[in-house]
């Protein structure tokens, strides 16, 4: 299938950095905040996500590199297709596309539990049970609904997106300094945050499994390298930038409601950041105030892998890996309008899952991006030994040490999701989705012989060099 040169050279630097950091903090500051407390204590929790985003800044170091190198729409996809081969670059990127559908099925169940923290008896018309929890169509249709409308917004052009995404993030980082404001100096108190560890290492491996879900987002970036109008150099600064920003925030995030709420109060809690505001500031009202937070931050998130995922889709689609149907562009607003409809719509059906699917979708989706991440570690590394003379705009130090580190991390994360750890996927849910979705995913693996790899060339990477405006 000849590729399509359709996309708008539209997002500048703040748009992707906020792309990326909006996609990474998300919905689950709000409303995991104290199962991390309260499963690892409050330095416990603070130390597994310093962890986690060390291996989350080693990947994301290797990305930086790799964007530079290929800078192509798909991302993770073409670095295992030009350096491992076009089968590792479909498992690459089907595990990618499962991990961003998940944070978009995610943040269309979150919606809803939102709602209902402020209209706790709106839920009318019982359509079924599933794992113990009631789903009812008003509650559902609150997310089908936001759904809809994201979709919209994303098949209508990238820098609409990304202007929401500004003014969204804004609004929710406005609000996440207000709770570490009102803790600091408002209501917190010190003696909540006893006690600071809980459970051991097993505490802090139970909140650091979560971190690669959490922090699914920079890896955005690489999905929209032909519409950003940036040097390629900028690229790897703006992801470690991103990465970082993240780590910091859920740090004070953890911080501020630990010092609000004592392990009482968050035992008690349906929203414990919610009410950790409330405490700081003595006012329920403040509560609602983080909640608009909290609903900015499902749409960042939801946001941004609508655009990841859609883009996946679409390089997939133009090699041949998937239909040509999800390589399309719209005519006018220069979208993957199919693929953006095809995630929009599995969006718009999650909520039918109920509130339970919130845990199963962190769970499945967080074994396939961390499955991602390995991927593209030893892409790294292959293309450091292989081909080092490729020029690399930006480089991830002079040796291969962040790759190996990467890899290691990556590794150790896998075995954490395997039957039999602390953190094991849970039969039947977590295993259905993942199994179900590689079950789709090898049959058009195997359906029809994958397109040839193109042989890589120093000259074929560097010969654009002054149109990508590396200087």
């Amino acid at each position: 299938m000849e590729k399509q040169q359709d996309f708008n050279k539209v997002l500048s630097r703040l748009d992707v950095l906020v792309l990326a950091f909006g996609a990474m903090i998300g919905w689950g500051w709000v409303v995991l905040s104290g199962d991390w407390i309260l499963k690892a204590g409050s330095i416990g929790s603070i130390i597994a996500f310093l962890l986690g985003g060390v291996l989350v800044i080693c990947v994301g170091l290797t990305y930086a590199e790799m964007t530079t190198v290929f800078p192509k729409t798909g991302g993770a996809y073409h670095f295992l297709k030009e350096t491992i081969g076009v089968k590792a670059a479909f498992i690459v990127a089907w595990a990618l596309l499962l991990g961003y559908i998940s944070v978009v099925a995610f943040e269309a169940v979150a919606l809803p539990t939102v709602v209902e923290y402020i209209f706790p008896n709106y839920q009318k018309g019982y359509l079924w049970t599933l794992a113990g929890w009631d789903v009812y169509f008003s509650w559902a249709a609150i997310g089908m609904a936001g759904s809809i409308i994201v979709t919209i917004i994303n098949w209508i052009g990238v820098k609409q997106a990304a202007f929401l995404q500004i003014v969204l993030t804004l609004l929710l980082t406005a609000i996440g300094l207000m709770l570490v404001f009102g803790a600091t100096f408002g209501g917190g108190e010190i003696q909540n945050m006893d006690p600071l560890f809980v459970g051991g290492a097993a505490g802090v491996m139970g909140v650091m499994i979560m971190t690669p879900f959490l922090f699914v987002g920079f890896d955005v970036i690489p999905q929209v390298a032909e519409e950003m109008n940036i040097p390629m150099k900028a690229i790897g600064r703006i992801i470690i930038l991103s990465v970082s920003f993240a780590v910091l925030w859920y740090v004070l995030i953890i911080y501020g409601v630990s010092l609000s709420l004592g392990p009482d109060e968050l035992t008690n809690s349906s929203l414990a950041t919610a009410d950790a505001m409330g405490a700081a500031f003595g006012s329920p009202l403040f509560a609602k105030i983080l909640i608009l937070g909290g609903i900015a931050g499902i749409l960042t998130s939801w946001n941004a892998f609508i655009i990841g995922g859609s883009r996946i889709m679409y390089a997939m689609a133009q090699d041949g890996a998937l239909p040509a149907w999800f390589g399309k562009i719209h005519p006018k607003y220069k979208t993957p309008a199919n693929a953006i409809l095809v995630i929009g719509l599995l969006s718009t059906l999650s909520p039918l899952l109920g509130r339970p699917a919130l845990v199963w979708f962190v769970d499945a989706g967080g074994l396939a991006i961390v499955l991602a991440y390995f991927m593209v570690s030893i892409a790294f590394l292959w293309l450091r030994k292989n081909k080092p003379e490729l020029a690399r705009p930006f480089k991830a130090g002079k040796s291969s040490f962040i790759g190996w580190a990467s890899l290691i991390l990556t590794v150790g994360f896998i075995i954490l999701y395997m039957p039999g750890m602390p953190s094991a996927l849970i039969w039947p849910y977590e295993w259905i989705i993942t199994l179900a979705w590689w079950a789709v995913g090898f049959y058009f693996l195997f359906k029809k012989s994958s397109p040839a790899t193109p042989e890589l060339s120093n000259d074929e990477v560097t010969k654009n060099d002054s149109t990508r405006n590396i200087n």
